[in-house]
């Protein structure tokens, strides 16, 4: 799954409107016209059409990702006396797959149980540990890489909880 994929089939799954997506781009700090937005959600089929799809870069996913939390919960200023943490980056991860999950729990407010439900409504039955190891930082013991079949089913039971 490549990341125009997974954009197409987030916005879908959250109905989210072509100016909204350029809206959450630029919070996310990549400026993105309406254009633009309407190229990356071109499906490719062919190669001659290929042309005409902007393929969303990884820095590109990841801003559209930061903006999105933005666009849900608002921006977070850091609190007094506290280093500001360095959030992880998707720029040169070849797996994008557990961050995505990070991610979207943090801006629609997931909770565990919440992830687990939306697996479960995509015909996918996830542990909680399993979940935990999808969501804990990259070199941790317990870190496992998110597969691009539970990311897709993730984003199917999205729709269907928010679509649905």
């Amino acid at each position: 799954m490549d990341n125009n994929d997974i954009l197409i089939r987030l916005r879908y799954a959250l109905e989210i409107k072509n100016s909204e997506m350029a809206e959450i781009f630029k919070l996310g700090g990549e400026d993105v016209s309406v254009p633009e937005v309407v190229r990356i959600l071109k499906k490719s089929d062919d190669e001659e059409e290929s042309d005409s799809q902007l393929k969303l870069t990884n820095r590109m996913l990841n801003s559209f990702l930061n903006g999105f939390i933005i666009y849900k919960r608002g921006k977070q200023e850091p609190k007094p006396g506290q280093p500001n943490s360095p959030e992880p980056s998707i720029e040169n991860y070849n797996n994008i797959n557990n961050i995505l999950l990070k991610k979207v729990k943090i801006a629609l407010s997931l909770t565990t149980e919440d992830m687990l439900d939306i697996f479960k409504k995509a015909g996918l039955n996830v542990s909680k540990g399993e979940l935990g190891a999808f969501l804990r930082k990259e070199g941790h013991k317990n870190y496992k890489v998110c597969l691009d079949n539970f990311a897709r089913n993730f984003l199917k039971g999205l729709t269907i909880k928010y679509r649905g």
